[in-house]
């Protein structure tokens, strides 16, 4: 049986090492779905999570903005477990792409 789409994305973001993110429409193209950058998310939402091996925290947007509100247990949760990987932010708050983009 051929994995899902979910399956298929949750298995890309296991590669995202830590202290590193990839975007959703990053891991859509990984995946051979290049537009497919919103399902991604879908798929985010309802992984199992870092205790299921999904480092899902570790997907932001394009603009290396992060997840709003309460995705990560409440505002903030996916900044501080970036920053525990050691992954760089800018000012503004958005992660710093050049310095903690992954580079597949």
């Amino acid at each position: 049986m051929e994995p899902s789409f979910f399956e298929r994305a949750w298995d890309v973001v296991r590669q995202v090492p830590p202290g590193r993110v990839a975007s959703y429409g990053q891991v859509a193209l990984v995946m051979g779905a290049p537009r497919c950058a919103r399902q991604v998310g879908y798929a985010m939402h309802a992984s199992p999570g870092v205790a299921g091996g999904v480092p899902c925290h570790r997907v932001v947007f394009a603009d290396g903005s992060l997840c709003r509100g309460f995705a990560f247990g409440g505002p903030g949760e996916q900044r501080r477990m970036l920053e525990d990987e050691g992954v760089a932010f800018l000012p503004d708050g958005r992660v710093d792409l050049g310095m903690s983009g992954w580079e597949v």
